[in-house]
């Protein structure tokens, strides 16, 4: 099941408070880039979070799922009605999130 264009539109409506929010559609899904930087999945109306130190201990008793068949574990954020949540947790993780690959040409 791929995720729907409200769910997307509804995850990105409560991350509209920080700058630098984008997302790519990939195959159905998206990855969500705070400030350059992926910083979570949304599939299947799910959002999952890089399980870095700071995303650990702001959700500790969060659950681990594979954003999609043969992938890591992610953190599942299940708080995602509260924008203030959400905001404060993508500012906690930033500093932790790998940076972007380069790309050969």
């Amino acid at each position: 099941m791929a995720t729907s264009k409200e769910y997307i539109r509804f995850i990105l409506d409560q991350l509209s408070g920080l700058e630098e929010i984008t997302s790519r559609s990939m195959m159905g899904e998206y990855i969500i880039y705070y400030r350059g930087k992926i910083a979570a999945y949304v599939c299947d109306d799910r959002l999952l979070v890089k399980p870095v130190e700071a995303a650990k201990q702001y959700i500790p008793d969060g659950s681990y799922e594979p954003p999609y068949e043969g992938a890591k574990d992610m953190l599942l954020v299940e708080n995602v009605d509260s924008a203030e949540y959400l905001t404060g947790l993508f500012e906690a993780i930033y500093e932790e999130l790998p940076d972007p690959k380069k790309r050969k040409q």
